[in-house]
């Protein structure tokens, strides 16, 4: 098995960038990013920030921190600036904004070389297996932590 450490992404200074490739099932009709793909490419930035920071989906949810845990999206506002088409390489920018308790606030930006297309503000929330808001624990807490601009501890 190859090793591919570029297919998650690379982290920066200040977050991660993803770079995503549009293919027609990206696309409408007209060869023009649908709306809905961009959700799909900023859901895809977060869950390979997240794994190079070494918080893996299937070790929150196999309960290997304690307890199964999940990210859930409780809001998400998006500011549509230009249209991605067809074959065009993009790049998706995800930093942290804060971490408190339960809830990550993300800002996801979506570039075309140096031209914004999309931005986003996500909001998720550590979630138990029954649906309740947790902590995430105090060891992955940490590794956010270092990626949070002026944090210096978790509440």
């Amino acid at each position: 098995m190859t090793d591919w450490p570029d297919l998650a992404g690379r982290l920066e200074e200040g977050g991660h960038v993803l770079p995503v490739r549009v293919y027609y099932e990206d696309t409408d009709f007209t060869g023009i990013v649908y709306h809905g793909a961009y959700v799909r490419f900023f859901e895809r930035a977060r869950s390979d920030f997240l794994r190079l920071l070494g918080i893996h989906h299937k070790e929150l949810a196999d309960g290997t921190h304690g307890a199964a845990l999940a990210f859930a999206v409780r809001s998400m506002t998006l500011d549509f600036q230009r249209s991605a088409r067809i074959d065009d390489i993009l790049e998706v920018h995800t930093s942290l904004s804060e971490h408190k308790g339960a809830r990550v606030k993300l800002d996801q930006l979506i570039y075309r070389g140096g031209e914004l297309l999309v931005s986003a503000a996500v909001t998720v929330a550590v979630i138990t297996a029954e649906g309740r808001p947790i902590r995430l624990p105090q060891p992955l807490a940490e590794r956010l932590l270092h990626h949070v601009p002026g944090e210096t501890s978790i509440d």
